[in-house]
């Protein structure tokens, strides 16, 4: 059997659609900013993530949707590190939730306290730093029904990978979810080798997207992101970015800056791609001032204003 075969990848669509800022301005323009508003009007994120070994996953994302001009920030994790938090982030209101004897969110018991928080977002970030895709899974599952009915929901992490039990979990938000997998937690998410997403990732893309009724970011040297066929099946390639971005908590800016975006009511493909695009640039503009490596995913945060904040 086939490498394509056994990812169950889509047919080639169509050439992917390059990433560049013309590109985006063009295709997938951001909200014009209401210059009389305030930060009710640019939106609400609620962040959700963390665990007792990596508690700082939240604050690279929190300040990610901040910096990508959401108007108001909301973070969640485990109650032990929930004060050290807020006064890390004095810009955010910090919750802190119950947790599992190993440090980890406890999903159930953690929805009925963000319940409020969620459906008033505009929003909603699950996984970074988590690591137990039980527990983030039964999580997202109960989150779901209380999201508004303009909200986004991101995914990243072990809130992702969950998805392979739970393949009809986001059904219910119509195409309004935004995925954002590196080739492995593709291939865990749907249960292929991790050579299959590396084979072929515009296709692989493009199936995952069908299979979660999502938007998939799929990460790496190239990353393809594609909309679900009810969203009307685009699919779009950036090329940049900079080995550098190969950090730790890279990730968790990436998918901040996608929330902090979709909070201004941008679109969920619109988020993703002007995510993948910013969290790129800003990586370029590093490895050209600083290094090649060496520069840390929390330096970035400093560079999204100057790419996103602004209308599309």
């Amino acid at each position: 059997m086939s490498a394509a075969r056994r990812a169950g990848k889509a047919p080639n669509d169509g050439a992917p659609v390059r990433v560049t800022r013309r590109v985006l301005r063009r295709r997938l323009p951001l909200p014009a900013l209401d210059a009389a508003g305030d930060k009710e009007s640019r939106g609400r994120v609620l962040v959700v993530g963390g665990s007792r070994l990596v508690p700082g996953a939240v604050l690279l994302a929190g300040v990610a949707a901040l910096r990508a001009g959401a108007g108001k920030l909301q973070l969640a994790t485990v109650a032990e590190a929930a004060v050290p938090l807020g006064l890390a982030v004095p810009e955010a209101l910090v919750a802190g939730l119950p947790a599992t004897a190993a440090g980890e969110i406890a999903g159930r018991g953690a929805a009925e306290v963000l319940g409020e928080y969620a459906e008033g977002a505009g929003a909603v970030l699950v996984g970074p730093g988590a690591a137990d895709k039980s527990e983030a899974g039964a999580l997202v599952e109960a989150l779901v029904p209380r999201l508004g009915g303009d909200a986004v929901l991101v995914l990243d992490g072990a809130a992702l990978t969950a998805l392979r039990d739970r393949p009809g979990a986001l059904a219910a938000l119509g195409g309004r979810a935004v995925l954002t997998p590196h080739a492995g937690e593709m291939a865990s998410a749907l249960g292929v080798p991790k050579a299959d997403v590396e084979a072929d990732p515009p296709a692989v893309a493009r199936r995952a997207a069908a299979h979660f009724g999502a938007v998939i970011a799929l990460k790496g040297a190239d990353t393809f992101i594609a909309e679900p066929p009810a969203a009307g099946g685009a699919c779009y390639h950036f090329a940049g970015g900079s080995v550098g971005l190969g950090t730790s908590g890279s990730g968790d800016t990436l998918s901040g800056i996608v929330a902090g975006l979709a909070a201004r009511g941008a679109s969920a493909t619109a988020a993703a791609a002007w995510g993948v695009w910013a969290h790129g640039t800003a990586g370029e503009r590093l490895a050209a001032r600083m290094a090649t490596v060496g520069f840390l995913a929390r330096e970035l945060l400093a560079e999204v204003p100057a790419l996103v904040g602004r209308e599309g």
